[in-house]
């Protein structure tokens, strides 16, 4: 039985019985350097526990629990349409145990993700346009996030070296255009992990994404198309073995966003080729790949002060099968909160060998919280591949293409108005035919619970 071993729901409910607290009182760094016009400070600092029973990936601990702790702080400086920032993030665990699924996506001690200076170039290419160029590390968030994405449920992020440039023509298109190199989080090796040794992330042209994305607003019937093409490239470096590849995604994306007595929906459909190493040796043969992935939702929102709104959602990356084409879809550096689960302990399901159709309710009754609730069936795409990020496979087929049902809730809560937040998330897995046969697994379902305080200053 999951067990409330870190008092965060109490403190949470105690708060909410307290009297409303004026936006204005909220303290921040910004006020408390007196507002400069030229200068922005803010910061944060997240506490989370999870805990987890019957732990769907092999190899960790069944039954499991950590405190998450992530501390940031941005400064930028900008005059005359120049810009200078920087962004400290400092990620550590605890209450983890020798076993626990604990490495770079947890810990990140110390970490300067952020360091760039950018530029407002006015409209250099014609009158009625808008250029932006940025150098230097920095986090992306393009398009639908789906491939490029700096994660924010997890207890780390995703940060880039390289250039940024953003355009936008008199129209309102706009485009962006990268070629960064990812960073490698620092150490990656267990014991520096666990007490979270501080060392300066990498990055190397061992490890580099480019390309960009185009968008145009009020395309069709009032909704917003983009197009996106990315190329991602990973080699061995010295003593860090891999299987070489060298990908190319392209995307299109239609989507019409929510809005009170109407229908809206997005449709995203990617495509990816090129070439992937058969295995980490050397010598090893390479592979064509051929994968894809498409997502597509519609909803409803009723009108009413609580904001209700009902969807169905899908969504089909595919796996590898057998043949001498590489056909598991590479979700690149996508963020998996928003469209299937949480990362944390649970980290299981994402875009890759996976077919789920889905249902999502939403609502929004304040500006102080809101709250979703969701299912979804899941399949495999191949029933020979792993199943998305579980590590579970069975090469033979035997155990099915069924691999269970996810309940999932999440109710946010403002307890001082942007200052203090709460966050509880709950996830019970059922698990199917695959999950209950395929060597290595359990068999029983898995549940999963996160409280967390947010401050924000």
């Amino acid at each position: 039985m999951l067990e409330f071993r870190f008092p965060f729901l109490a403190i949470a409910a105690a708060v909410v019985a307290t009297p409303d607290v004026a936006l204005a009182d909220a303290p921040t760094l910004q006020s408390a350097i007196g507002n400069p016009d030229d200068f922005t400070l803010s910061g944060s600092v997240r506490v989370r526990y999870e805990t987890i029973d019957r732990q769907v990936r092999p190899g960790l601990r069944p039954n499991d629990e950590e405190l998450a702790i992530r501390s940031t702080l941005l400064a930028e400086y900008h005059h005359a349409g120049l810009r200078i920032g920087g962004e400290l993030w400092d990620s550590r665990v605890a209450l983890d145990h020798a076993d626990s699924a604990i490495g770079t996506n947890e810990v990140n001690a110390l970490e300067l993700v952020q360091a760039y200076v950018g530029a407002d170039l006015g409209s250099a290419l014609g009158a009625g346009t808008a250029t932006q160029v940025q150098a230097g590390r920095m986090t992306l968030n393009l398009g639908s996030r789906r491939l490029v994405a700096a994660d924010d449920y997890r207890n780390t992020t995703s940060g880039y070296t390289g250039l940024r440039a953003d355009l936008k023509a008199r129209d309102g298109t706009i485009a962006t255009l990268i070629y960064v190199l990812p960073q490698v989080r620092l150490p990656d090796d267990p014991p520096s992990i666990r007490r979270a040794k501080v060392q300066w992330d990498r990055e190397s042209f061992d490890l580099r994404l480019w390309g960009g994305l185009v968008a145009r607003p009020r395309t069709i019937g009032g909704a917003t198309a983009d197009l996106a093409s990315f190329r991602w490239q990973r080699y061995e470096a010295p003593g860090r073995p891999t299987r070489n590849r060298d990908l190319h995604t392209v995307s299109a994306r239609v989507i019409r966003d929510p809005q009170p007595k109407r229908w809206d929906y997005e449709v995203e459909g990617m495509y990816q080729l090129g070439k992937i190493r058969s295995g980490l040796a050397a010598t090893a043969p390479a592979l064509d790949v051929d994968a894809w992935f498409v997502h597509a939702d519609s909803g409803y929102t009723l009108p009413g002060a609580a904001k209700l709104r009902l969807s169905v959602e899908f969504d089909y990356a595919s796996g590898d099968g057998p043949g001498r084409r590489y056909g598991r879809f590479d979700t690149l550096f996508g963020m998996r909160r928003a469209d299937f689960a949480p990362a944390g302990l649970y980290n299981a399901i994402t875009r890759a060998n996976i077919l789920t159709p889905g249902l999502r309710l939403e609502a929004a009754p304040s500006a102080r919280w809101d709250a979703f609730a969701s299912y979804r069936a899941m399949w495999l795409a191949d029933r020979t591949d792993s199943f998305a990020t579980t590590g579970l496979r069975d090469t033979t087929g035997r155990s099915g293409r069924f691999a269970g049902h996810q309940l999932e809730t999440r109710v946010r809560y403002w307890l001082v108005p942007r200052l203090l937040r709460a966050e509880v998330d709950a996830l019970w897995l059922a698990r199917g035919r695959f999950l209950k046969t395929v060597p290595d697994a359990p068999g029983k379902d898995t549940r999963y619970l996160a409280t967390a305080v947010t401050a924000t200053f």
